[in-house]
């Protein structure tokens, strides 16, 4: 789906993001559009159904991946600002649809997978952009998730994004690639491991002195409880909110 003059985007804003962290993407849509895109909000869109998935519950979850190709047919580009649910649509969906036994499901889901797109590979990859014109002048450190790196695999695009930001001082955060204890249903079925986890990942981002701790994911509920416990000072922040933000507060 193509405008005359502009690309259109479908954003998939993700359930959590809509109801835990609605500046994400409000500041997806932001930025895009000042890079010169049309974006789009499909309303039939709901939960990428990792939950379900990852508890074992594939039946269930299969109503998500349906309702996910149903919504987001058409569209040339489909953007979300989260690794963690845009690496379900893209490893889980095509398996469950392959566990159903339909191949038609499985046709559809292959067809929208191709044109799926963290929000760091469209910028960078579609758009060929690693300087979005953004300006943050702040000291930040970067926790790359598990899910960025491991399942959605965008690599070192959100600090390559990071480092051309007008007035951001970016500093490396020890143990970086180490899990903070999120991990979805994880933390709750190990909270005390997973509190542990955090507080280790906390302390790393102290050490660091930053003022922002920059992530992707909702992994910045758990970071970011331990961080505010802890009386730390230092504010999360998702990816988006920093490149949105531009020079003059257009923002």
């Amino acid at each position: 789906m193509m405008s005359e003059s502009r690309t259109t985007v479908a954003l998939f804003a993700t359930c959590i993001n809509d109801v835990m962290f609605p500046d994400t993407p409000k500041a997806t849509v932001l930025l895009l559009e000042r890079l010169g895109c049309r974006v789009e909000f499909p309303e039939a869109q709901s939960c990428c159904g990792q939950m379900f998935t990852n508890t074992g519950y594939y039946k269930e979850a299969l109503g998500s991946v349906r309702s996910f190709v149903t919504a987001f047919a058409g569209y040339d580009y489909i953007v979300s600002p989260s690794p963690s649910c845009l690496g379900s649509v893209r490893e889980q969906h095509p398996m469950l649809a392959e566990w159903a036994g339909d191949k038609g499901l499985w046709r559809e889901v292959e067809a929208v997978v191709a044109r799926s797109y963290e929000l760091t590979e469209f910028l960078v990859d579609v758009l060929g952009l690693t300087d979005v014109g953004a300006y943050f002048p702040h000291k930040v450190t970067y926790h790359p998730t598990c899910h960025s790196l491991r399942v959605a695999k965008i690599g070192d695009r959100p600090q390559r994004l990071l480092r051309q930001v007008k007035g951001l001082t970016l500093v490396p955060l020890p143990d970086a690639e180490q899990c903070c204890g999120f991990g979805g249903t994880f933390s709750l079925k190990n909270p005390d491991v997973s509190t542990s986890m955090a507080a280790e990942k906390a302390r790393n981002v102290t050490s660091t002195g930053a003022e922002y701790l920059v992530t992707d994911n909702p992994c910045r509920l758990n970071i970011g409880g331990v961080l505010a416990r802890s009386k730390s000072g230092i504010k999360t922040i998702h990816l988006a909110e920093v490149l949105a933000e531009t020079e003059g507060g257009a923002r």
